[in-house]
């Protein structure tokens, strides 16, 4: 039954003009609306609720994520866009974020304003 509907992604936040400045002017998000429960977006197709909770705290792992066909160009793009990547002592390629895991999948990861951490990854 889940498979004929369309994911909607949640994202908390503390500052909704923070948030859309962010998804919005770096990551390339379409705005839809701002109401007293969400800013909402698009990318892709996909809907993404940015809701506000005065009071939270990041998560210590991924959130949201992307699996892309070139990691290293989106990396190299998201660094243009002004978004640093994740700099994790295990990751090989310290200089784009890049984690390549043993099956040789690759995995990149960045934070967004309030730093929860999303991520692009490239499977084999």
């Amino acid at each position: 039954m889940l498979d004929s509907g369309k994911m909607v992604g949640f994202i908390p936040t503390t500052d909704y003009k923070k948030a859309r400045d962010f998804y919005e002017g770096k990551l390339g998000f379409e705005f839809v609306s701002l109401d007293q429960y969400a800013l909402v977006m698009r990318i892709g197709g996909h809907m993404v609720r940015i809701t506000k909770i005065p009071n939270f705290k990041p998560l210590q792992g991924t959130i949201l994520g992307w699996q892309v066909k070139n990691i290293e160009a989106v990396a190299k793009w998201l660094a243009d866009q002004g978004v640093p990547p994740e700099k994790y002592p295990f990751v090989q390629d310290q200089k784009l974020g890049i984690w390549t895991t043993p099956d040789g999948s690759k995995v990149a990861w960045f934070k967004d304003p309030d730093g929860n951490i999303l991520s692009v990854s490239q499977h084999k």
